[in-house]
């Protein structure tokens, strides 16, 4: 049988709470051993190895959990044996931890993340059936290439697409307007879609020597948002990514200061509050060689994509290439 590594971060998948109940759980209580022991059949669908990472809020989760999650995935990866990997994670961060791995992994072999929107101890409990697909995926072959996959109520999104869209709903994560690659019924994986974007094996990223991130802010815009925020940031970010109204607009006071960013070279993502759509350039607001679009990534992501981006050039003509390839 192929083997499969669990990589278990704790979030509602591994929470407890109140019999049957849904509501104020503790996330990250349950071991990553025992929830595959309440799975049946999961044992027939590949030998399983379990490391557990971490047992946490995935709200609690850092770059060096990342970071570790790199490490151990590159060193299980060597073994012939292991067919793909698993990452058992909280839904509130899934997305941000899935595009990160998306471009720094350095391997063809399956990494599926999932998790759950129910605690372990709920009534109708999903963690069990996204757990067991997502093993079933991340055996598979056809799985491999795709770079980093998220499964979730049956669904298969690529990590550069999906994202949470419900704070309750069992299917609570989508691919916004470009959708999903395919589907996993019980066993099988049926793909419709692959991704066009750089990852992986493809990028110029890579994990190695990094004990962190250089550290970049997010700013969300709404009317009479505070335009000192943006030169309260620059004192302690290397870059700013603003989640924007529309096409990632903001008020003439916030461009005034955006302009002043430009003086300390630190570079502005321009993205979208709206979640769905390409921010795109825009003479009224990219007339400085700061300002970057940010495509139709999410702020979120945004943001690890700028991190990554500082990590090897402070060029900003070549990060805003990135911004064009990933």
């Amino acid at each position: 049988m192929k083997k499969v590594v669990i990589l278990a971060t704790g979030g509602t998948i591994a929470g407890r709470g109140g019999d049957g109940k849904t509501l104020n759980y503790q996330p990250g209580t349950i071991p990553g051993e025992q929830l595959l022991g309440a799975v049946p059949g999961i044992e027939k669908l590949a030998v399983l190895e379990c490391i557990q990472v971490s047992n946490l809020n995935s709200d609690d989760l850092t770059d060096r959990h990342w970071l570790t999650l790199v490490r151990i995935i590159h060193e299980r990866t060597q073994d012939p044996q292991v067919a793909g990997f698993v990452v058992l994670h909280g839904t509130d961060t899934l997305e941000e931890t899935a595009y990160f791995l998306h471009l720094v992994l350095k391997t063809s072999k399956p990494v599926v993340l999932t998790g759950a929107m129910r605690p372990s101890t709920a009534l109708a409990a999903d963690g069990p059936r996204n757990l067991y697909a997502a093993v079933a995926l991340a055996r598979n072959e056809l799985a491999e290439g795709r770079g980093v996959l998220v499964v979730f109520a049956d669904r298969i999104y690529g990590a550069r697409e999906v994202q949470k869209n419900s704070t309750f709903a069992v299917d609570a994560f989508y691919g916004g307007e470009l959708g999903s690659l395919g589907y996993i019924l019980d066993e099988q994986p049926y793909f419709y879609q692959r991704s066009l974007r750089k990852h992986t094996l493809e990028t110029v990223f890579s994990a190695e020597g990094l004990s962190g991130l250089p550290p970049v802010t997010v700013l969300y815009f709404t009317i009479d948002a505070d335009p000192d925020l943006l030169l309260f940031a620059a004192k302690r970010a290397k870059g700013v990514v603003v989640a924007g109204a529309g096409n990632g607009n903001y008020s003439a006071a916030w461009k005034a200061n955006v302009a002043a960013l430009g003086e300390r070279r630190i570079p502005v993502v321009r993205c979208s509050r709206t979640g769905n759509g390409e921010v795109t350039p825009d003479d009224a607001f990219d007339a400085f060689d700061h300002v970057l679009c940010g495509g139709n990534l999410s702020p979120q992501k945004a943001k690890i994509l700028l991190q990554l981006a500082l990590t090897q050039t402070k060029d900003l003509s070549r990060i805003r290439e990135f911004f064009t390839q990933y």
